[in-house]
């Protein structure tokens, strides 16, 4: 699913990746944890191609069969939208938009039909347990139903990979618990990948595998 080699990311003259290698298995539940500034956020952001590494020799991303480095802006954005979901800690919602609008925009940029995007969207909502909300713009919603509302935009296109970074690191400890259940529950039902980049010691440890990242390293 994830094939990543000598991944090296400089910012200025700070050496933030040095040289990481990992593979990640279809249907994985993969957390990484470490220290603020071990790189946690940075390799998150180049597995999820928002960010590039440095073009050394040997370097290498798959993901999901595709390699992603050898595609140029266009490709990449189309590539992104279709394979990956993403989820923030602050959620990321437009808070002009209603739930259900929030939920449709990845969708949308697809290409999507307004039916079809909207008969998905509330499905998901419904899912996750929201559909009295859907009609709610962010600011109306609890922290727990806007990081659901997140999750549901994460997957409306049906990715294959999806990268949490800190998911649980604004929500109160039952709305977190629910969150981390509810991972697990996406991935048993439909073999999505998750990354998740996390402090909380309590989700890192229900992973599949949790990788611990020191200077730039995953240490083994």
């Amino acid at each position: 699913m994830i094939q990543a080699k000598n991944l090296n990311k400089f910012y200025d003259q700070l050496h933030v990746l040095k040289g990481v290698d990992l593979h990640i298995a279809q249907g994985e539940i993969v957390s990484i944890v470490g220290a603020s500034g071990a790189g946690k956020t940075t390799l998150l952001q180049i597995l999820g191609t928002l960010d590039k590494p440095k073009d050394d020799t040997g370097v290498e991303l798959i993901v999901n069969n595709e390699n992603v480095l050898h595609m140029n802006d266009k490709a990449l954005s189309r590539f992104r939208n279709l394979n990956l979901g993403f989820i923030f800690q602050f959620h990321q919602l437009l808070p002009e938009f209603t739930a259900l609008e929030n939920v449709c925009i990845p969708a949308f940029i697809a290409g999507r039909s307004k039916y079809d995007t909207e008969t998905e969207a509330k499905r998901l909502l419904h899912y996750l347990g929201l559909s009295h909300r859907i009609d709610h713009k962010p600011g109306e919603l609890s922290g727990g139903e806007q990081q659901r509302v997140a999750v549901a935009r994460a997957l409306i296109n049906q990715p294959s990979v999806i990268f949490a970074d800190e998911p649980s690191g604004n929500l109160d400890t039952a709305s977190a618990e629910n969150l981390h259940q509810l991972f697990f529950k996406l991935r048993d039902e439909f073999g999505q990948t998750f990354v998740i980049v996390t402090h909380n010691e309590d989700l890192a440890n229900m992973a599949d595998r949790k990788l611990v990242m020191v200077d730039g390293r995953i240490s083994v």
